[in-house]
C-alpha cells in the first residue's frame, strides 16, 4: 500500500466529534497512514464557552491539540472532517477554516484530495445529513475526491444508515445513541485506502 498522509480535522463543543476523530485517526494508522488529529480554532466568545460546563471542560481537555492550518491540507493526500451539525449546516469554526483555503486553492493543492465527513447532532433528524453535503459542496471546488461510505459495510446499518459519512445522535448528557465507532474506524479505514489506490495509480501513470 502506498503511503498516505491522512489530516482528521474536527470541530467539537463537548467532544463528540473529538472522539469521533480520534477513532478515525487510529483506523487510519491501522491501515498504514501517517496521521495528524487537529482541531479548527474556537470562534465562540470566553461568556458563551463558560455558560457551558461541559463545553468549558472539553476546551480546556483539548487546549494542547494543535490547531489545523491550511499547510496541512498541502501534506495530506487524505482528508476526514468530522464537526456538529449547526442548523443543518458547517459550523461557524470549520467554515471559517475552509475560507481560508483560498491561496492553496487557487494553486491547485487541493486537487484530487480523498476527502470525507462525519457528522453529530441533538436528534435523529438534526441535520447530519445535510450538513455533511454541505461541505462536500467544498471539496467539489476543491477537485476532491469524495470517499462517501455509501452502503459499504454492516457497521454502517448499526449507525444508522448514513450513506454519506458517519454521523450519531447525542443525547442532553452528552452520550452518543448509535453504535457509531465501527462506523468511524471503517471510514476512516476506506479512506485511506482509497487513497492508497489513487497514489498507486498516479506513481504508475507517471513512470
Amino acid at each position: 500500500m502506498a503511503g498516505v498522509n491522512l489530516a482528521v480535522i474536527y470541530y467539537s463543543a463537548t467532544g463528540t466529534n473529538y472522539q469521533m476523530a480520534k477513532w478515525a485517526a487510529e483506523s487510519g494508522r491501522q491501515a498504514g497512514a501517517a496521521v495528524k488529529v487537529l482541531r479548527v480554532e474556537e470562534l465562540a466568545t470566553e461568556e458563551a464557552i463558560d455558560s457551558n460546563p461541559a463545553w468549558k471542560a472539553h476546551v480546556e481537555a483539548t487546549k494542547d491539540v494543535p490547531v489545523a492550518k491550511v499547510e496541512d491540507l498541502v501534506w495530506a493526500d487524505a482528508i476526514i472532517f468530522s464537526m456538529p451539525s449547526r442548523f443543518g449546516n458547517v459550523p461557524s469554526q470549520m467554515k471559517q477554516f475552509l475560507d481560508m483555503t483560498g491561496g492553496i486553492w487557487s494553486k491547485g493543492k487541493l486537487v484530487n484530495k480523498v476527502v470525507s465527513a462525519m457528522s453529530s447532532a441533538d436528534n435523529p433528524h438534526g441535520g447530519q445529513e445535510s450538513t455533511i453535503k454541505a461541505i462536500y459542496t467544498t471539496m467539489m471546488h476543491w477537485g476532491a475526491i469524495i470517499a462517501a461510505p455509501g452502503y459499504s459495510d454492516p457497521s454502517l446499518f448499526e449507525a444508522g444508515g448514513n450513506p454519506y459519512g458517519a454521523s450519531v445522535t447525542v443525547d442532553t448528557e452528552n452520550h452518543m445513541i448509535e453504535k457509531v465507532e465501527d462506523a468511524v474506524r471503517y471510514q476512516g479505514a476506506r479512506t485511506v485506502t482509497i487513497s492508497s489506490w489513487i497514489k498507486q495509480g498516479h506513481s504508475r501513470w507517471n513512470e
